[in-house]
């Protein structure tokens, strides 16, 4: 071999060195800080489990926002050691205690840690899902293991994902004991005997009631537990043309009769019907998943964020159902065909419980006010959410008004009366305040 191939292979040999030396540099942040990661892991295990919500039998609203809660709370307590500044939730979130610890001085990969809990937590809160699905869990899971594997040694490897599966083992036998567990097997009991009377909710369909004891689950917040969470009784019940009330249905009457376009969107856009979209809970997080990713937010502001909507909506069906089943309100539709027109149908088909307050108010309140304080007051965002399902986008100037646009369907749909949106938007605006409260760093 002549000196000039001598040389150039050598030179060869030295610039394949001098590019694995550049790709180890700049992979290396990967083993520092969270926040040195993006957040599309997340965002994938999130667009998955809406995708579960919608595919996963029994998962109606109350159950899916349960699913959110944990799920957003598994993330972020398994990447909290690999930040400067969050704080763990333990004993500051009801009855979570005793989480696995980190070993100190030695090296963690956040994101495998992340990977596994998430993959772990789904399976365990999805459980009674489809096959096929489980077999999706694995192939993110498998995804993110094959991106980040071979730049990590087989100890780091193991030792991160080792965490991750302890901690979402720890956060799912916590869940267990909150009231909520497999709840999706028994969303109609029938050992529920609604109260009768004429003001009292009565079934509009033949489903029974849908989780009336839900309201006695454990809170996430103890701040957000009933009854200090609890908004004023509703509108005094007459069906004299004069009263508040008659006012209230005659309202909803009128407006159902007379829908523009615009108000029909409206309505059909924020339906969120369970078995056909991920319910109104996996839409506030649609928006979440939504707004981080056009804020370009890393892996550490992502699970704040999709930690504290997930307690908002958790919360907030857990207080709304509180209060939907001490008050039992009649729904518009048996008001308005006992008193006005027997004849009439809202454009919305009527869920199976009771009126007041309305869940998709207290819900959206209640995930506005967390968005609000994360994001800023005035962050215009179009929402995609039901892009394959054929729906217009919807542009909205602020998070407020995404609250005020959902509770307002629910009007337009003919399912609820105003005093049910209004009353709810309040009781989730105060439980969006509790979860603010919680200092995290």
């Amino acid at each position: 071999m002549n000196l000039l191939k001598r040389k150039g292979i050598i030179g060869i040999f030295l610039f394949a060195i001098f590019l694995v030396g550049c790709q180890k540099e700049s992979e290396q942040p990967i083993l520092m800080e969270v926040n040195s990661f993006e957040a599309d892991l997340a965002h994938s295990y999130y667009e998955l489990e809406l995708r579960l919500i919608r595919q996963t039998s029994g998962f109606t609203p109350p159950v899916a926002s349960r699913a959110l809660g944990y799920t957003g709370i598994t993330l972020y307590e398994t990447l909290v050691p690999g930040t400067k500044n969050y704080k763990s939730l333990a004993n500051r979130v009801n009855g979570l205690s005793n989480i696995p610890q980190v070993t100190s001085g030695v090296e963690y990969h956040w994101a495998i840690s992340a990977n596994h809990a998430m993959a772990s937590i789904l399976r365990n809160l999805f459980a009674n899902t489809s096959p096929a699905n489980l077999a999706a869990i694995d192939s993110v899971k498998a995804i993110y293991n094959s991106r980040y594997q071979s730049i990590i040694s087989n100890e780091v490897f193991n030792r991160s994902a080792n965490y991750g599966e302890q901690m979402a083992n720890v956060i799912f036998d916590w869940s267990r004991t909150d009231g909520g567990h497999e709840g999706y097997l028994k969303n109609f009991p029938i050992t529920y005997t609604p109260p009768v009377g004429e003001s009292m909710w009565v079934k509009t369909s033949s489903s029974n009631a849908l989780q009336p004891y839900w309201g006695n689950n454990r809170t996430f917040l103890a701040s957000n537990a009933a009854p200090s969470i609890m908004p004023p009784p509703p509108p005094t019940f007459s069906f004299e043309a004069s009263s508040a009330f008659f006012k209230e249905g005659k309202e909803v009457y009128d407006i159902a009769k007379n829908l523009n376009n615009s108000q029909k969107e409206i309505a059909l856009f924020w339906a969120d019907d369970a078995g056909k979209t991920f319910t109104p809970p996996g839409h506030s997080i649609s928006i979440t998943r939504q707004v981080l990713i056009a804020q370009k937010a890393n892996l550490a502001l992502a699970a704040e964020a999709y930690m504290k909507v997930g307690i908002a909506v958790a919360d907030a069906f857990i207080c709304g159902w509180k209060c939907k089943y001490t008050y039992n309100l009649l729904r518009p539709v048996t008001y308005v065909q006992r008193y006005i027109d027997p004849s009439w149908k809202p454009l919305l088909d009527t869920p199976p419980f009771p009126e007041y307050i309305s869940g998709h108010s207290v819900q959206s309140g209640a995930a506005a006010e967390v968005l609000t304080k994360l994001f800023g007051n005035n962050v215009a965002f179009v929402d995609n959410s039901h892009a394959d399902r054929g729906l217009p986008a919807r542009n909205l100037i602020s998070f407020e008004a995404f609250a005020q646009e959902a509770a307002l369907s629910r009007l337009y749909g003919g399912i609820h009366f105003r005093s049910g949106n209004e009353e709810g938007l309040k009781m989730g605006k105060r439980i969006g305040q509790n979860v603010n409260e919680l200092i995290v760093k």
